[in-house]
């Protein structure tokens, strides 16, 4: 039997209207340093979003998800970078419409396979 690693994860979400700071959980990004694995899951809810704010740009929720992703995957200057400054990078806090919440960590066997339950539990 494999003993669990340390993982970091954060929930990604949308705020549509950042003033009223009203948010939707879009997806998870985790991290863990000694399995060498960063990703971020999405599942975007369009209903959801728009019963926050009818005139919310979904697609541009959507892109900034799919930048998420990007970074994750090292493409642009994040590939000049370590998973873990990717990680720091993706989960600092800031006031825009996809934004992470705060870091929270536990243990697990397979990070992808966390990553996708992560995502059920608190997105889906």
């Amino acid at each position: 039997m494999s003993r669990p690693f340390v993982f970091e994860y954060a929930v990604v979400r949308a705020v549509p209207r950042v003033e009223r700071g009203e948010c939707v959980n879009i997806g998870v990004v985790l991290y863990c340093h000694v399995r060498d694995f960063l990703a971020v899951s999405v599942h975007v809810d369009a209903a959801r979003l728009r019963a926050l704010d009818p005139g919310v740009d979904v697609d541009g929720v959507t892109a900034a998800a799919v930048a998420l992703q990007r970074t994750c995957e090292g493409e642009g200057p994040a590939g000049e970078t370590s998973l873990g400054q990717r990680f720091r990078w993706l989960t600092a806090p800031r006031s825009t419409v996809v934004q992470a919440g705060p870091a929270h960590s536990g243990l697990t066997d397979d990070p992808k396979a966390e990553l996708e339950r992560l995502l059920t539990a608190l997105v889906r």
